[in-house]
């Protein structure tokens, strides 16, 4: 893989990946999400997300809206656990228009309070709409569970009471303290002069204030598996029974993700489909996550079913876990399993908004990229044992909390 890299003066990094397509995709990844949020902040960072399509010192509202949609283009943004990422897919002819706007929102928003009086009726409407999802709300309620008495468990979209606190100055001093140009990359993938990319960035990413000194991130405190039922009155059963599990920076990483994908991952080969869904008919949807964060990670199984049929589900799901502890991949079995995840990850680096997005986030968290041979030698030496090893500490029946909607 070819890329391109550069550090402005102040700080904010760049990164670029030529690739021939008639599209750019660029945006940033700031290094703050929910979990840098303070106690009385719980939302902060997603509502800060929302407001930045809310007004700058030179555009209102509708002319941020208008000004790469009228040229066909899209303008985006998401917030994480640990990021929020503000992007655009536009004509490469109008690259430059997309780095000024995205410069300007992140850079230059001023938070009028008339359009957060308004947006906080909108994000509160998202709470809502998202509480009436059992399917979704069950695993941010899980994270909370493992994540006790930390920021990371805390839900993204935060807390109405919260929300309906919040100010102008309060964003403007999360920003402040949070957008800071050594916590910021800029992401690039397109048909274009690197070195005109550059010159633009120079042009337009001129910090406005001086940035404020993030409090450090402190990893989650020891972990007790605990067991909870939440009366939800819905027609299924929602159960997800999970535990910790690795870090982004952990040499397990990889063999995690192998065999969570081999569990339950999106294949309709995988062994929870395939015991829960193919043979026995119990649900519609069953599937297993990794989600390895900065200092921490997080696995679950999660699984939705008619009441009478959720102790089987369970035990099914157990005999699962139970097989990956102690009977070793055999040789065939293994290889096979290596080239169905290196095939899912080929396919979708052809998905170029994700491909973009992945540039962005992979230097912001490891100062560099690995290229798909990389990546496919470090699933190639993955061994039985090793995934043995992994499905014994993460899959460890002791270590498992649960959470039940009934």
């Amino acid at each position: 893989m070819t890329y391109h890299t550069h550090t402005l003066p102040n700080g904010i990094r760049l990164i670029f990946r030529p690739d021939k397509t008639a599209v750019t995709y660029c945006g940033m990844v700031m290094n703050t999400g929910s979990r840098d949020e303070a106690e009385h902040e719980q939302g902060m960072a997603h509502f800060v997300e929302h407001m930045l399509f809310k007004g700058t010192e030179k555009r209102r509202s509708g002319h941020i809206i208008n000004r790469l949609e009228n040229v066909g283009g899209e303008l985006n943004a998401f917030t994480s656990k640990e990021e929020t990422v503000v992007y655009a897919t536009v004509l490469t002819a109008y690259t430059e228009r997309a780095m000024e706007l995205v410069a300007d929102i992140v850079l230059h928003s001023t938070f009028p309070q008339k359009e957060i009086d308004k947006e906080v009726v909108i994000i509160i409407d998202e709470i809502q709409s998202y509480n009436d999802s059992p399917s979704e709300l069950i695993y941010d309620d899980f994270e909370e569970q493992i994540f006790q008495h930390h920021a990371i468990g805390h839900n993204i979209l935060g807390r109405s009471e919260l929300l309906q606190q919040f100010k102008t100055e309060d964003a403007l001093a999360f920003v402040t303290n949070h957008y800071t140009p050594e916590e910021m990359v800029f992401f690039v993938l397109g048909d274009l002069d690197f070195k005109q990319l550059v010159r633009w960035a120079e042009k337009y990413f001129v910090m406005p204030h001086t940035a404020g000194s993030p409090t450090p991130r402190i990893a989650p405190v020891s972990y007790s598996p605990s067991q909870t039922v939440i009366t939800k009155n819905t027609h299924q059963v929602h159960y997800i029974m999970g535990n910790r599990a690795y870090d982004l920076h952990h040499p397990k990483r990889m063999g995690m993700y192998l065999l969570n994908n081999i569990l339950g991952g999106p294949g309709m080969n995988s062994l929870l489909n395939l015991s829960l869904r193919e043979k026995s008919g119990l649900v519609y949807n069953v599937d297993s996550s990794f989600q390895p964060f900065t200092d921490t990670g997080a696995w679950y199984v999660y699984f939705g079913c008619d009441p009478e049929n959720a102790g089987r589900c369970e035990q099914l799901v157990m005999a699962e876990l139970e097989k990956l502890r102690t009977k070793p991949f055999s040789d065939n079995a293994l290889k096979k399993y290596k080239l169905q995840l290196m095939g899912q990850m080929a396919i979708a680096t052809e998905q170029k908004e994700n491909l973009a997005l992945s540039l962005g986030k992979s230097y912001l968290r490891y100062g560099k990229i690995d290229d798909i041979h990389t990546i496919n030698q470090k699933i190639e030496s993955i061994t039985s044992s090793q995934l043995q090893d992994i499905a014994n500490e993460v899959f460890d029946i002791k270590q498992l909390s649960v959470l039940k909607y009934v």
